[in-house]
């Protein structure tokens, strides 16, 4: 109990020394974390195997149960074929089955980007009022009075900087991970309509 209020101590020390810039930074970093967490769980492909094999094993019984992203995926394929009464109608059907899909892969994409490219800019808009403020006690002489003096001024200035790249780096990172994850998993979506909509695939399965 006495280590984790001293971590809070530690940490209240660290969020007050950069001025009140530090918490719109700190609620960035749990929206931005929350956002990859998301992502990284909805593009869990599943079974690693092309997407022709998981519609034959599905639309032959030899599957049941899906264990992913992409399994689901052919399942709902699968479903909406067979509710499908107008052959000439199945893309559209299907477009209709995956839009849930492809809505789930682009979900706090955009949120992601925004805050990697914000997340510096409020970081260097915090050091600019904390420089201002520590040329402002320069021009009044108070702050050789303090400890640390014009060095101690200018470090409290720094420390949004600071956080604003430790917010943007891993989410640049990260996010393009996830970003080429989730292209390749749209490619499988695609490629599951076009086999789904090809009576010659469909009978091979």
């Amino acid at each position: 109990m006495d280590s984790l209020i001293t971590l809070f101590n530690q940490f209240m020390v660290y969020m007050n020394s950069g001025g009140l810039v530090m918490w719109p930074l700190f609620a960035l970093v749990i929206v931005l974390w929350y956002g990859l967490g998301f992502r990284y769980h909805t593009v869990q492909r599943g079974t690693q195997k092309s997407v022709r094999v998981l519609i034959r094993k599905f639309a032959s019984n030899k599957r049941t149960q899906a264990r992913g992203f992409i399994d689901s995926a052919v399942v709902d394929g699968l479903q909406a074929l067979q509710e499908t009464k107008d052959k000439t109608l199945v893309r559209r059907h299907l477009n209709d089955a995956f839009y849930s899909y492809e809505q789930a892969l682009k979900k706090y994409s955009q949120l992601i980007k925004t805050i990697v490219v914000v997340a510096p800019l409020i970081g260097l808009l915090g050091t600019v009022i904390g420089m201002i403020e520590t040329f402002d006690s320069l021009a009044s002489m108070s702050l050789f009075s303090q400890s640390g003096g014009i060095a101690g001024g200018i470090s409290q200035a720094l420390f949004t900087t600071q956080l604003g790249l430790v917010v943007a780096v891993p989410g640049l990172v990260i996010g393009r991970i996830l970003d080429k994850k989730s292209a390749n998993m749209e490619m499988d979506l695609e490629q599951i309509k076009d086999i789904l909509c090809s009576e010659g695939d469909l009978n091979a399965i």
